[in-house]
């Protein structure tokens, strides 16, 4: 027994002294003053582990087959005037890996650059591709055709942005950011990335620039990866939005952060046609509806369900006018007696039926009776459709505290309203009809998630959890604090058997050559104005706390969004900002 646990104390002597070895000559590497820079090929334990990147994401299903009809949709390629552009899905077919590096970025995990490459005849590239490790490969850029004779030139001479020689990072050799040098009159829209010192070919092959007025400015969209000596940024337009030109190009920006002066700025594409030739007409957006329309799970604890807007109507729902609350009138079941347009000026609310039984009724909706309202919006420049659905609950419920070790705690009436509007933005490439990136309202805001990132069901449609009794939408179940420091109102996800797929039952109610609805087109409240005794409610909660906690609780109140403080029914879909926004 004795000589059992004596080898195999031995084992596990010698297996911590080969991790700290292994450990300690990471650090050596990394802190060596010939060689600041780690090749990962040199470490046979990081070889053992791949990449997210490494693979390329794959819908769980074919994408849909695009009927004929209507304009350009989906042919692949979109006239911007004089200047014809393609989307080149990144791959092993149709890039090469210029640089990786393996730490900083998102999950600390490093980035990749790709370099398009096999594009069609007379096509030319505008910038490098660049993507976070921590996710599947799975994103583009465009390339361009010249079809007027002077709108893509090549660049007089490069300038370095930076280059990561000296950085203590463990890199795949050093890289050099180049920014092309444009001719008067044009603009650059990406950049060219090396792993040689030397400055990048002068041909148009290496990249091009745009003629000026093809170009619009941009601005950082996303995070990709940054040291403590530069940060990179995809790029998208500036100015966003259903009327907007600009276009999303799918290339990068370089931010040195300890380097004066910073680069020139890039710019993205412009769509100076934009016809919407390459809008899906609505058989085809009926099509892809039904390919990506998502799946919708409540919280197995919810009690107030959506349903459709006719059968709030139809239960009883009723048009207050202010002067005359005593004789409220019932809303016809299509909202046609709605007040039609002008603003929200208080004049008008709706409400639910006097009878109390009724009211109950009305307040919980109908999962059955459910229907999703669709409005197709073009966006950055006609290269990309939006379908955001909408989601109507007839009651939106009060909400619930999270704060230091109290899990739940229900804040009585507060949060409550009448009415309440929610909404997925399902973002669709006009190119080929594939769905890029999902949207996610979540209250006062919400979240942009790539379709790699999504969670699937049925083929491929995205997931999404309304959160218990306020309803806001998030792309994975669990809890989300609406708060700092571990404390916030409490967004609580979960699957359940109540769910719809909103592809069942959905109308198309707005975009181009679709007759509204009267109901869309009243700009008023869908519930009341309620005035709680706030400070009453929370003075309660707050007695109710040992004497620390009090100060605490009351400081944190102070910091809620005020919507969460008061009852006030909110406006339709069309009074929203993000309506002919981008959201």
């Amino acid at each position: 027994m004795q000589s059992s646990i004596g080898k195999a104390f031995q084992l596990f002597c010698f297996l911590v002294i080969l991790i700290v070895n292994h450990v300690c000559w990471i650090q050596a590497q990394g802190n060596s003053d010939v060689n600041p820079t780690v090749s990962r090929s040199a470490d046979p334990f990081l070889l053992s582990t791949s990449l997210p990147v490494e693979t390329a994401f794959t819908f769980p299903s074919a994408l849909p087959v695009i009927p004929s009809g209507g304009g350009n949709f989906g042919k692949g390629r979109i006239d911007l005037g004089g200047l014809e552009v393609i989307q080149v899905s990144i791959s092993t077919s149709t890039s090469q890996r210029v640089w990786r590096t393996y730490e900083g970025g998102p999950n600390s995990m490093g980035l990749t650059i790709f370099q398009p490459i096999n594009l069609p005849p007379s096509f030319f590239t505008l910038g490098f591709y660049a993507q976070p490790n921590n996710r599947l490969l799975f994103g583009w850029v465009l390339a361009a055709r010249d079809v007027s004779g002077n709108s893509l030139r090549p660049p007089v001479g490069y300038v370095e942005v930076i280059n990561t020689t000296s950085m203590n990072i463990n890199q795949d050799g050093a890289a050099y950011f180049w920014q092309p040098l444009c001719p008067d009159g044009y603009q650059a829209v990406g950049l060219y990335v090396t792993t040689s010192p030397l400055k990048p070919s002068l041909s148009q092959e290496s990249i091009s620039c745009v003629r000026s007025d093809l170009t619009e400015q941009s601005e950082t969209d996303t995070w990709v990866w940054g040291t403590n000596e530069m940060t990179l940024s995809s790029l998208r337009p500036a100015n966003r939005g259903t009327e907007a030109t600009g276009v999303h190009t799918g290339t990068f920006s370089c931010q040195p952060l300890s380097v004066p002066p910073p680069p020139p700025p890039l710019f993205c594409l412009k769509n100076t046609k934009f016809d919407l030739s390459s809008m899906p007409s609505h058989n085809q957006t009926s099509v892809l509806f039904q390919s990506y329309s998502p799946w919708i799970y409540l919280h197995p604890d919810e009690d107030f369900l959506p349903s459709s807007v006719n059968w709030f109507f139809s239960n009883g729902a009723l048009l207050f006018q202010r002067g005359n609350e005593s004789n409220p009138v019932p809303v016809q079941p299509d909202g046609s007696n709605l007040p039609q347009g002008g603003s929200d000026d208080g004049l008008f609310w709706l409400d639910y039926p006097v009878d109390k039984n009724a009211k109950e009724w009305v307040k919980r909706g109908d999962l059955g009776n459910t229907k999703v309202y669709l409005h197709i919006k073009p966006m950055f420049g006609g290269t990309f459709t939006d379908i955001v659905v909408w989601i109507f609950y007839p009651f939106n419920g009060n909400a619930r505290l999270k704060f230091l070790f109290i899990k739940s705690l229900s804040l009585g009436d507060i949060g409550e309203h009448i009415g309440d509007w929610e909404h997925i933005t399902l973002r669709i490439s006009n190119f080929n009809g594939e769905l890029w990136r999902a949207y996610f309202s979540e209250h006062s805001g919400g979240t942009l998630v790539e379709a790699c990132d999504l969670e699937f069901q049925g083929g491929n449609k995205p997931v999404s959890y309304s959160s218990l009794h306020g309803h806001a939408m998030f792309s994975r179940p669990g809890l989300v604090l609406q708060g700092d420091d571990g404390n916030g109102i409490r967004n609580d996800m979960a699957r359940s058997d109540k769910f719809f797929d909103a592809g069942v039952a959905y109308e198309l109610v707005a975009g181009p050559g679709i007759e509204e609805p009267p109901w869309l087109n009243y700009f008023r409240k869908w519930g009341p104005f309620v005035r709680h005794d706030i400070q009453k409610n929370l003075d309660g909660i707050a007695k109710s706390l040992p004497g620390l906690l009090r100060k605490k609780f009351r400081k944190f109140i102070n910091k809620m969004p005020r919507e969460v403080l008061e009852e006030d029914g909110p406006t339709g879909p069309k009074v929203k900002r993000s309506w002919t926004a981008d959201d």
